[in-house]
């Protein structure tokens, strides 16, 4: 498959996630920074490669094709992310556009062995699950911080939203994967919260709390 090709797949997928129909076209544009004509034009070459399969009105699917082949791209790009981190002193923050290279690099063997090389990781830097060589995902039980009740605990486990700006905020927060979180008040005015984390209060938005998953111990 080409660069654009494996781009369209994966971002479908992604899409998918959050979708039970079908994934809509301008939703696929809008992602992957192009025009409608254009999607339109790669969702037919895909579907005459039988991965993905599009219905009027319907959307865009991914064939089990299609999907083992999203999911293998995106097992590159973690396990790459996973690499960087931890071999290569990257921060979370800086590894997302470096793995965007790198995901294209075919060669299930380097793959396999980076994987190996890691210790089988199932998560990667930012606590989004990493498929196995076979596609399977390990699910972990985790919940949005907005979504938790008062005096309840937690464990940082994943960021929903994984973009540079964020990651930098939680940093300057002291705030990352495996902190203690436990909420101590919350507001009825704009629903922020009132924390602790790893023991130090501190105020927490409520859109702070809506990208971050907690695991309630």
């Amino acid at each position: 498959m080409t660069y654009s090709e494996e781009n369209y797949l994966k971002a479908i997928y992604h899409l998918s996630l959050f979708q039970k129909k079908g994934v809509n076209t301008n939703a696929i544009a809008k992602m992957i920074d192009s025009k409608a004509s254009s999607v339109t034009d790669m969702i037919k070459k895909l579907a005459e490669k039988n991965l993905v399969k599009y219905q009027k009105y319907q959307g865009v699917s991914l064939t089990a094709e299609g999907l083992l082949e999203a999911k293998m791209i995106v097992r590159k790009h973690r396990l790459w992310e996973v690499f960087l981190v931890e071999k290569l002193d990257f921060s979370w923050d800086e590894v997302h556009d470096v793995a965007e290279e790198l995901e294209h690099i075919n060669s299930e063997k380097l793959i396999n062995k980076l994987d190996a090389f890691l210790g089988f990781p199932t998560e990667d830097p930012h606590g989004d699950p990493i498929p196995n060589a076979k596609g399977e995902i390990k699910k972990m039980d985790k919940k949005l911080l907005s979504e938790l009740k008062l005096n309840q605990k937690s464990i940082c486990v994943g960021v929903k939203d994984s973009s540079s700006n964020f990651l930098k905020y939680l940093d300057k927060q002291q705030i990352a994967l495996g902190s203690t979180i436990e909420i101590m008040e919350k507001e009825s005015f704009d629903a922020s919260l009132i924390v602790l984390v790893n023991g130090n209060e501190m105020n927490i938005s409520h859109k702070i709390a809506s990208n971050l998953y907690v695991k309630t111990v």
